[in-house]
């Protein structure tokens, strides 16, 4: 008979996977892929900006207090940036991640305004998810409590 058909939210989530290997940065390597009525939109990963030196040539750049890399553009920026510069409306997206919003970040895709949010593994530091869920918007760990990809 075969095997079962995966889920659109299984899908982008391995697809967001696969984009992450793209990330240039030594700390994290993290995928996003946006999607309109389950189609994806645009991807992106962490990196430097487009042009400059990347991570894996000079190293990371760490901001003070060790406030992560400060070479890197997060994959949700990287994303959201590019529908914005092909002209594609992120209104009402479901924005798929690999590890969950930081605050700049949430900033962001509430501004965007993307209505959901699916990651794979929690940041170390759950501000961007609590402005996000105070925003109104639908905040999901992936896969739910219990289940496998």
């Amino acid at each position: 008979m075969g095997e079962q058909r995966i889920s659109r939210d299984e899908m982008n989530m391995e697809i967001a996977l696969i984009v992450a290997k793209r990330s240039t940065c030594n700390r994290a390597r993290v995928g996003c892929v946006i999607t309109q009525e389950g189609r994806i939109v645009s991807t992106g990963y962490g990196g430097a900006p487009s042009g400059l030196p990347h991570c894996l040539d000079e190293g990371c750049l760490i901001g003070e207090n060790d406030t992560g890399c400060i070479r890197t553009t997060h994959a949700e920026q990287g994303a959201i940036a590019f529908a914005a510069k092909k002209g594609v409306s992120l209104e009402g997206s479901t924005l798929y991640v690999t590890l969950s919003p930081c605050l700049p970040c949430a900033k962001l895709i509430i501004n965007a305004g993307i209505k959901r949010v699916i990651y794979l593994e929690q940041y170390r530091k759950t501000d961007g998810v609590e402005l996000l869920k105070k925003a109104g918007i639908s905040v999901e760990e992936f896969p739910p409590k219990g289940v496998g990809i």
